[in-house]
């Protein structure tokens, strides 16, 4: 991985992600066992809701860190750069 890309709260997504694999996992072995639509759609919810989570973690991160350098003079972007850099990422919330 890139250093410029890596950032402490990584590893950590990476874990949720990871906890959200494994209950879609179980979730689709729930469809091939024929359990109640209830049932599906509750689960489905908890995945859906552990991935955005660990979005939500990482766009919050990269405002937090990557936006703030820049945007104090860390590394050298304009204000107008930070600034669709901002609105970009903040499509994904």
């Amino acid at each position: 991985m890139s250093n410029d890309h890596f950032h402490e709260t990584h590893p950590g997504i990476i874990k949720r992600l990871k906890r959200a694999e494994g209950h879609l996992r179980k979730v689709i072995e729930m469809f091939a066992d024929g359990r109640p639509c209830l049932d599906l759609a509750q689960q489905l919810h908890a995945v859906e809701k552990a991935i955005s989570e660990a979005k939500k973690a990482l766009i919050h991160d990269h405002v937090d860190h990557c936006l703030d350098t820049a945007a104090n003079g860390g590394r050298a972007k304009s204000t107008e750069s930070v600034l669709a850099e901002f609105k970009a990422i903040s499509r994904y919330l």
